[in-house]
């Protein structure tokens, strides 16, 4: 059981998770199809969507050592203001079908997901060792409040103003933004001591050449990215097999409680059975998304895959972070955990960037395509370290 203190503060971050993971849902669902009313040709509808994940990549690092020196709430707080500009730089350019404005604001919203992903680093903050898997998942959690919210508030407020499809949408954002600030005020996590801070840790190098640390780095890695470059595909080829836009908004719904609903108890599996068949089941399951998405393009087979595509993410990406958490001391966070985020958002920039270019010249078996290599080579590095030992990450 996780102490009332602890628990306090993982109830917090579930929401401002929440509330991040709602915000990301509807921009997610929506982008892409914003994208195509004003971009100059069809090929660059994914371009504010892929702009967003570099702003992202390009964030982790500075977000990482800001929350180092000033602390994780005042990290999030900032975070929140920029995202909140995004909201309605991006509001105030579909009112005028500016697609460059577009994707400026993208870009600011992936500033704000560049601080908001430490929310489960922040969890593993707050808890001891033996507490860390459950309380990283319990925040990763709150995004099943966001698996019915985002996707239903996107299709709430996409045809709210007239004349201006989706604007309503990046407006939503922005208010999102204001109650997050509200509950940070609230949040206690403990800072670093001055002691901590001088101390830099081991060298990089030294950190990197564990084996453990590698695969929790390239779990991570490879399921966002091949998350992203499916999901990121799946509104365009939804409407291109002559589905609606509301089937999409289905569609992505199930998608996100799919990533999160697991985490109530992926942390208990973790400490059960260890990290490494948690990692290996979720590349099988994304493995699994892509044989039923190449198998065929009904509807039927966009939410199962799209499911399977869900908790394979959510295997992957709870089983690297709790792994890597377990391989690197506190003064180490900041450039470890900044150059895991850093590479993971890179190939997530990249697959997004992909994915609509896939999509428009190959079609969408060929986004499934894409997503292949990465996964399996995740898989087999957690089966090849999984046969020299079994780490237990409780």
């Amino acid at each position: 059981m996780i102490p009332a203190a602890i628990r306090r503060n993982v109830i917090l971050l579930a929401l401002c998770q929440a509330l991040f993971m709602t915000g990301t849902s509807m921009v997610i669902t929506v982008t892409a199809l914003a994208g195509s009313l004003c971009a100059p040709v069809p090929g660059l509808a994914t371009l504010p969507l892929s702009l967003q994940f570099i702003a992202t990549m390009a964030t982790t690092v500075p977000a990482s050592y800001v929350m180092r020196h000033f602390g994780r709430r005042t990290g999030f707080i900032l975070g929140a203001v920029i995202g909140g500009a995004g909201g309605l730089v991006s509001f105030a350019a579909l009112l005028n079908g500016n697609f460059v404005v577009l994707c400026v604001g993208s870009s600011l919203i992936g500033v704000l997901n560049g601080f908001s992903i430490y929310y489960r680093f922040a969890a593993a903050d707050s808890a001891a060792e033996e507490h860390r898997a459950r309380a990283i998942s319990l925040v990763l959690a709150g995004g099943v409040i966001a698996a019915f919210t985002g996707p239903n508030l996107a299709r709430f407020t996409a045809p709210l103003v007239p004349g201006a499809s989706f604007a309503g949408t990046f407006a939503a954002l922005a208010a999102l933004q204001v109650v997050t600030v509200a509950l940070l005020a609230f949040v206690k996590i403990p800072r670093l001591t001055a002691a901590e801070r001088r101390d830099q840790g081991r060298p990089i190098g030294e950190i990197l050449r564990q084996p453990s640390a590698i695969v929790a780095i390239v779990s991570a890695v490879a399921g966002y990215s091949a998350m992203t470059l499916v999901m990121t595909a799946t509104p365009l080829a939804v409407i291109a097999h002559n589905f609606q836009f509301s089937d999409a908004a289905f569609i992505i719904q199930w998608h996100v409680f799919a990533m999160f609903a697991p985490s109530f108890f992926t942390g208990s599996v973790i400490k059960r059975v260890g990290v490494l068949p948690v990692i290996a089941a979720g590349g099988l399951a994304i493995l699994g998304c892509i044989a039923i998405n190449l198998a065929g393009a009904d509807m039927v087979h966009f939410v199962t895959a799209l499911v399977l595509l869900g908790v394979g993410w959510n295997f992957m990406f709870v089983g690297g972070t709790t792994l890597l958490t377990a391989v690197i001391a506190r003064p180490e966070q900041a450039k470890v955990q900044g150059l895991n985020d850093f590479l993971v958002f890179g190939s997530v920039a990249v697959a997004s960037l992909s994915s609509g270019a896939l999509q428009h010249a190959l079609g969408w078996q060929a986004v499934n395509m894409g997503a292949l290599p990465g996964v399996s080579i995740a898989l087999a590095a957690a089966l090849w370290l999984g046969l020299g030992r079994r780490p237990q990450v409780g």
